[in-house]
């Protein structure tokens, strides 16, 4: 499909049950919203159930870091250049060191230099190889790392958050940057 099936959004061509959205997104960004939010707006329901589980993965009880390792092995994994972008400036602004940042941005290139992290990167592509059913040696391994059951779902959590995300940025060709609301 050419890119136009998926328009940039503004604030009167969205449909209306994504207008609240970008409008909130727009007052916090000076007017404008990310390319991928104003394309993600031709489905409300997309575009507020992927901010929605977003909201969730951060407000679990996984470090920040942890949480970005999750994001990231999702986007390298399913080749979301915006989700590559927006994720390692994030990292940028934890204070993650660029060997971290430059690891996760190739993925399964190099361990990542932080044995706790590169386990959650590990953990995360388990989940995923077994769709879920991973063995006791992977959750063994994540515990030993002071991981707890509660984080392991946390990843799930991730994962389907960034599953939503990183597949419709790919669909709707959405760039890097914002445009006008």
């Amino acid at each position: 499909m050419p890119i136009p099936y998926f328009p940039d959004h503004t604030l009167d061509s969205a449909p209306p049950a994504a207008r609240r959205t970008m409008e909130a997104m727009a007052a916090k960004q000076g007017g404008r919203v990310p390319s991928a939010v104003a394309r993600l707006a031709t489905s409300p329901e997309t575009l507020n159930g992927f901010l929605a589980a977003s909201a969730a993965f951060e407000s679990s009880t996984l470090d920040p870091l942890s949480r970005e390792v999750v994001i990231m092995t999702m986007a390298t994994r399913n080749a979301c250049h915006v989700c590559v972008e927006m994720h390692a400036g994030r990292l940028v602004s934890l204070g993650a060191a660029p060997e971290l940042i430059t690891a996760l941005r190739t993925p399964g290139e190099q361990p990542l230099p932080d044995e706790r992290l590169e386990g959650v990167r590990r953990f995360t592509l388990a989940v995923l190889e077994a769709s879920g059913a991973v063995g006791s040696d992977s959750l063994r391994d994540f515990a030993t790392l002071g991981y707890t059951a509660r984080n392991a779902l946390e990843v799930v959590l991730g994962i389907g958050a960034y599953t939503v995300s990183t597949l419709a940025n790919r669909m709707t060709g959405a760039p890097v940057g914002t445009v006008a609301a």
